[in-house]
C-alpha cells in the first residue's frame, strides 16, 4: 500500500506498509541525496532499497503495486528541488502516487503524538520544519553557509578545525583541539588534518566525525570548544524560534520533537542552552527526542493521506521501529 522513504545524508531507510499498518519489509541503503549523489544514483538507490524491502517481505517486486510512494529526502529543500523530485519520482512507476517531503517533516510526524508542530534537525547537517494546527508549513532552505543556515556536525567540526589551526599558528587562543583534532584521525597535527582533506588522501576521513570530539573536550573545560557548542546551540535556538514566529505558536502549547545524531551527547550545558533558549520563547512548548526511526515518519505520513485510520497508525508504530530497520539492515 504504501512505500515510505526517509533519504538522509547518511543513510536511506525504506518500509513497505500494508492497508492495515502491517510492515511488509524493511532495507536501509547509502545516503539519499541527490544534491550529493546525483539524480541517477539517488534514484538507483532507493529503487534498490525498494527491492531489498521486497525480498525481507518474501514479495515480488513487480508485483508490489503500492497505493503510494512517500519520499521524505535530505535535498528537497527548495521548491525547485521537490518538483524535480516530484517528476523523476512519478516517472520511476515506483507506486501510483508521490509524495516529496523534506526529510525534517518525517522526524516531525514520527516524534510528535499530535501529528504537528516543530522538528529541530541535527545531525551531520541542520534543519528545522514546522506544521501548525491548521496545516500551515514552514520550511527552511538549510543549504549551509549560502542560506545562512549555517550549523549541525559538518559545521561545527570546520570551526573546531579552524580553531585548532589558529591556535597552532598564533591566530586564535590555545586549546586541545590542537592536538585532540588530529589525534582523533591518527595525524600529529591540525595542518596534516588540512591536507589530507585538500588532497583527498586518505579518501575516508569524514570530518563530520570530530562532532563527539568537540564535545567532549566542552565537557571537559575547554574554553573554545565549548564556545563552539554554545555557537551551535544558539543557532538551533534561532532557527527553532523563527519557525515558532512563523507559525504563531509561541503562546501555544505544542511539540518541538529533536531530530539527529547530535541530541544524542550527554553535554548537559548543550542541551540546556538549547531549552533555556527555547523556553523563554515559547513556555509551554513540549519536548521530546527522536527515539523511533525517521522513516516510521514516512509511513504515517503516507497513511494519513490515505486515510487509513488509528488502528494502522497504532500498527505502524508498534512494527516499524529502529531495531526491527537494523536486523535487516545487518541481515
Amino acid at each position: 500500500m504504501i512505500v515510505a522513504v526517509d533519504g538522509g545524508n547518511s543513510k536511506t531507510d525504506v518500509a513497505l506498509i500494508a492497508a492495515d499498518g502491517a510492515v511488509l519489509g524493511t532495507a536501509r541503503a547509502a545516503a539519499g541525496s541527490y544534491h550529493a549523489v546525483g539524480m541517477k544514483t539517488m534514484l538507483s538507490t532507493i529503487t534498490g532499497a525498494v527491492q531489498s524491502a521486497a525480498a525481507t517481505g518474501g514479495l515480488e517486486v513487480q508485483g508490489l503495486a503500492a497505493k503510494l510512494g512517500v519520499y521524505c529526502l535530505a535535498g528537497a529543500d527548495l521548491p525547485v528541488d521537490d518538483r524535480r523530485l516530484q517528476r523523476e519520482f512519478d516517472a520511476a512507476g515506483i507506486a501510483d502516487g508521490s509524495v516529496i517531503l523534506n526529510d525534517a517533516f518525517a522526524g516531525l510526524r514520527a516524534g510528535s503524538r499530535s501529528g504537528w508542530g516543530i522538528s529541530l534537525v541535527c545531525g551531520a547537517g541542520m534543519n528545522c520544519a514546522g506544521v501548525g494546527p491548521t496545516g500551515r508549513t514552514v520550511r527552511f532552505p538549510a543549504l549551509g553557509a549560502l542560506s545562512g543556515d549555517e550549523g549541525g556536525g559538518s559545521d561545527l567540526a570546520v570551526r573546531a578545525l579552524a580553531a585548532a589551526i589558529r591556535a597552532r599558528d598564533g591566530r586564535g587562543p590555545r586549546t586541545v583541539l590542537e592536538t585532540l583534532v588530529p589525534g582523533h584521525f591518527g595525524l600529529r597535527r591540525p595542518i596534516d588534518v588540512v591536507t589530507a582533506l585538500h588532497t583527498g588522501e586518505p579518501p575516508d576521513l569524514a570530518l563530520p566525525d570530530l562532532a563527539p570530539v568537540v564535545f567532549a573536550a566542552a565537557s571537559d573545560g575547554d574554553s573554545v570548544a565549548r564556545s563552539i557548542v554554545d555557537w551551535l546551540a544558539d543557532e538551533l535556538v534561532l532557527m527553532a524560534v523563527s519557525a515558532i514566529r512563523r507559525l504563531r505558536l509561541a503562546r501555544s502549547e505544542f511539540e518541538l520533537v529533536f531530530v539527529g545524531s547530535i541530541w544524542k551527547t550527554n553535554d548537559s550545558a548543550f542541551h540546556d542552552r538549547v531549552h533555556d533558549g527555547l523556553l523563554q520563547v515559547a513556555p509551554r512548548v513540549i519536548l521530546r527526542r527522536l527515539d523511533a526511526p525517521p522513516v516510521l515518519g514516512a509511513a504515517l505520513l503516507g497513511s494519513d493521506r490515505l486515510d487509513l485510520g488509528s488502528a494502522a497508525e497504532a500498527k505502524i508504530r508498534a512494527e516499524l521501529t529502529a531495531e526491527r530497520i537494523t536486523d535487516f539492515a545487518a541481515a
